[in-house]
């Protein structure tokens, strides 16, 4: 199986940590499904992915002092692989793991992914668990010169036969399950090790070996970032999408940087291989973490966040309570228009850059339609202009169709271009998005 057919468009659909943290529960995943397939599945919105810890017992009863409790208890087979916790996933006792969830959700039409850390459980190792099909145990295969700097629960993986064992076992138990989608996480970059910041190198070509061995088209996503450009081509070459930034949150300051990090990847895009500017900070967050809030982005930011990474091709994960969205974010979740850019097909440049604002355009080679951002940075409203012949030039490769009008997706309105020129009025932190149709 060529691993760029898993993913011909951007994976777009839910993710539990922005919300709810290492707590995820079998009904809340649940609810939040029902939801996107009633809502969103019809916009393209289908991946529903349980978020780190799903293994674990306790989760979030010492936040005080530990995100990730130390040692804690951890469901897990005769052969060192963790299994959902049955306290907080019902259908999971007695080994079922997650099979019964996820056909629950392939039942709603909805696929299924869950995040996982690189590596094998030390508890694995400590009490020398049997690799499947191997005669070599745990601890035989665990580094425990690898580990990670912010959850205690894994060491890496050694590169020989039975660790690539230990992976395709792995495999062959969530195919079992029907998992579609697996976020492995502290594998994009190594950052507890500064001299050797791609340390899960070979890791992600274990994980790639054992999908393609499964028989099973499952999306991987490498997290976190930010990712190294110049492991581009190790990216593109074995996993779908990869973290360029690290966490993500609601601020102006981590959008507004998100700007500069797309432009250094706004040439890795390509199909079935995406940059990942991370999950969509929206509607509700942080219950989880303690305290139930609003994103703190205003409406022209979030619009400014949607344009930037559906213009970038950029995956799109949600991290909102689904069930608690307001119509106003619902509505722009369920814009077609926007949402058009996610067909895989588009090819997007920065066209011009300052201080105080971006112009991007991407363009469908296919069909020749493009779009065109205008995105103002600054603190006050402001007039933003492009020129057909930037546009062009940025995109030469490829034919821009000509049009006398731009439909701005946010509002409706027409734009007209005035000679080779188009100019809008932007308001603070917000973007101008114009849909440029065939003639």
């Amino acid at each position: 199986m060529d691993k760029n057919s898993f993913a011909p468009r951007p994976p777009m659909g839910w993710n539990s940590y922005d919300y709810y943290d290492t707590n995820v529960t079998e009904a809340d995943v649940l609810a939040n499904a029902e939801y996107m397939a009633m809502n969103l599945k019809p916009y393209g919105w289908e991946y529903v992915v349980v978020d780190i810890q799903w293994y674990a017992y306790d989760t979030a009863s010492m936040r005080e002092k530990f995100q990730y409790i130390p040692f804690g208890r951890k469901e897990m087979d005769a052969y060192g692989r963790l299994l959902p916790c049955p306290e907080k996933f019902p259908s999971a006792r007695g080994g079922a793991g997650f099979r019964e969830l996820a056909a629950r959700i392939h039942e709603l039409g909805l696929k299924f992914g869950i995040h996982i850390m690189r590596g094998i459980p030390r508890a694995a190792a400590e009490a020398h668990l049997p690799v499947l099909g191997t005669d070599t145990t745990a601890d035989m295969v665990a580094d425990p010169a690898s580990i990670c700097g912010w959850n205690p629960d894994m060491y890496g993986v050694r590169d020989t036969p039975a660790g690539q064992a230990y992976y395709d076992s792995l495999l062959a138990l969530y195919t079992s399950w029907g998992v579609d989608f697996i976020k492995c996480d502290d594998i994009c970059v190594t950052n507890l090790y500064p001299t050797r910041l791609y340390s899960g190198r070979h890791e992600i070509e274990m994980l790639h070996r054992a999908i393609a061995r499964c028989g099973r088209p499952i999306v991987l996503s490498l997290s976190p970032g930010p990712a190294l450009l110049e492991q581009s081509a190790h990216y593109r070459k074995y996993a779908n999408m990869w973290r360029v930034t690290d966490d993500f949150w609601d601020t102006w300051p981590a959008l507004r940087s998100m700007f500069d990090t797309c432009e250094r990847w706004q040439d890795h895009v390509s199909a079935g291989c995406y940059p990942d500017c991370d999950m969509l900070p929206l509607g509700l967050l942080g219950k989880g973490f303690g305290q139930e809030r609003p994103t703190n982005f205003t409406p022209a930011e979030q619009q400014t966040m949607l344009t930037l990474w559906c213009i970038f091709s950029s995956p799109l994960m949600l991290g909102a309570e689904l069930t608690k969205l307001d119509t106003r974010t619902l509505t722009m979740l369920q814009n077609p228009e926007l949402l058009r850019l996610e067909n895989g097909r588009f090819r997007a440049r920065q066209v011009r850059r300052d201080e105080e604002s971006r112009v991007w355009a991407a363009v469908d080679p296919q069909t020749g339609e493009w779009y065109l951002a205008l995105f103002n940075l600054s603190e006050r409203t402001m007039p933003i202009s492009a020129s057909l012949a930037e546009c062009a030039g940025m995109l030469a490769e490829y034919r821009l169709a000509d049009a006398r009008f731009g439909a701005e997706v946010w509002s409706g309105r027409l734009l007209a271009w005035d000679g080779d020129a188009i100019l809008a009025e932007v308001e603070p932190h917000g973007v101008r998005l114009l849909h440029m149709e065939p003639q």
